[in-house]
């Protein structure tokens, strides 16, 4: 019996974060916490994944924030969104996770912004202040509580729940298992595609 893997309700697209390639042939998505410690244990094996598959691999990180069991969850999602409204998520996303155990002193984080990635660090305090962001990140959780996500990290390998660990050699063996079936299936399009062109010119003749 084969198993069944929870598919992605919300299609990624222009709302989302994606570092990447749009005609990668595989898309790693994470549902992640920035103070889960798994998720910042995640963060790293991400990074030689994305490494390890270059242009064929492209990321999707969307908010998923415990806030029963990670107070400071939230802070850092507003935090991440709040430096995307100024076209600096990946840089904040990746500080939130390389200070993960910071992120109770807001002002690091505003600090950084403002002195090494040069954006407006009163207007992300204000953004934070009035929760402009909130309705994205919900947005982000309810669309990973549609598609299964129960916990944090949670992956999704296009489209489809992983239901394996996150430790490196897990995501590869699955990211290449992926990858053989797009190449397979690219390989029956083209036959098809090529039979279809040859039928349709020895009518011509």
């Amino acid at each position: 019996m084969s198993e069944h893997k929870p598919s992605l309700k919300l299609s990624v697209g222009d709302r989302d974060h994606i570092q990447g390639s749009p005609d990668a042939k595989v898309t790693l998505l994470e549902y992640g916490d920035y103070q889960c410690p798994y998720c910042g244990e995640a963060y790293g094996t991400v990074k030689k994944v994305q490494e390890k598959f270059g242009s064929d691999l492209r990321f999707v990180f969307r908010n998923f924030p415990l806030t029963e069991v990670h107070p400071r969850a939230q802070f850092g999602a507003e935090m991440a969104e709040s430096a995307a409204n100024q076209g600096k998520f990946w840089e904040m996303h990746d500080y939130l996770y390389e200070h993960q155990s910071y992120l109770s002193n807001e002002e690091l984080f505003l600090q950084y912004a403002e002195s090494k990635l040069g954006i407006d660090a009163q207007r992300i305090r204000k953004e934070i202040t009035t929760h402009e962001h909130l309705p994205r990140i919900r947005e982000d959780f309810m669309s990973g509580v549609r598609s299964g996500v129960n916990g944090t990290p949670t992956f999704f390998i296009n489209d489809f729940r992983h239901n394996g660990d996150y430790q490196f050699e897990t995501l590869v063996s699955a990211i290449e298992k992926a990858l053989a079936g797009k190449e397979k299936k690219q390989k029956i399009v083209a036959k098809i595609s090529k039979r279809k062109s040859a039928k349709k010119n020895s009518k011509m003749k």
